[in-house]
């Protein structure tokens, strides 16, 4: 890593120590779950869907052989459910009749599965299988490109780039740090930029200082 990445990653190691995901799960099928569910909604929210669903719904089978109108009424409040159900049932059919019920480690088998995109197979490598990948959410794309680390247009461009900018042993651990510096401080609209400790590095031409 260049010396300006390098020191953003230190200072964000100082602020969050041994980040992690804020996703509740016990097991990679429920991590899968909650990180499809995680699309366009807080991990707050999805957590507390994820308490009453995975009583109802405990193994990749069962979610398999789900029905879709019951599906949506247990994740309603998450957002765009009705595309979440259809994707949550069709990868537990992908799960089941191509892996035998085992959730896949490898990227591009995890992309195979329907509804999953690079975004949940990076997070589910990183956090479910402990490998280093870089998942690009909302948080990631804007704070990176914030903090001029990328100057990226699309997640898959933040994503190449930021493979190449950060060291891939700390890979995992600097995407959950962007996500967490972007959840409470570099957020979309109304970003604490007096309160940053980032504001030096910051290329934000929109910053919010007094």
């Amino acid at each position: 890593m260049n010396a300006n990445t390098n020191e953003i990653y230190n200072i964000l190691s100082n602020k969050f120590g041994a980040a992690g995901c804020e996703l509740e799960f016990n097991n990679n099928y429920e991590l899968i779950v909650a990180v499809i569910l995680s699309a366009r909604c807080t991990d707050k929210r999805v957590n507390i869907i994820t308490k009453d669903l995975f009583k109802k719904y405990p193994t990749v089978e069962s979610l398999a052989e789900a029905d879709v109108n019951e599906l949506e009424k247990a994740i309603y409040s998450c957002g765009f459910y009705k595309n979440k159900s259809k994707n949550l049932i069709g990868m537990a059919k992908d799960v089941v009749n191509k892996f035998s019920g085992v959730v896949p480690s490898e990227f591009e088998d995890l992309t195979s599965l329907s509804g999953v995109g690079r975004k949940t197979a990076n997070v589910v490598m990183a956090v479910g299988f402990s490998k280093q990948a870089i998942a690009v959410d909302t948080h990631v794309f804007r704070v990176s490109n914030r903090l001029g680390i990328v100057n990226a247009n699309t997640p898959y461009d933040c994503e190449m780039a930021l493979q190449k900018a950060v060291d891939k042993d700390k890979w995992s651990t600097f995407h959950h740090f962007l996500v967490l510096f972007g959840r409470y401080t570099c957020k979309s609209q109304n970003p604490n930029c007096n309160g940053c400790e980032l504001k030096e590095h910051c290329k934000y031409t929109d910053k919010k200082l007094k």
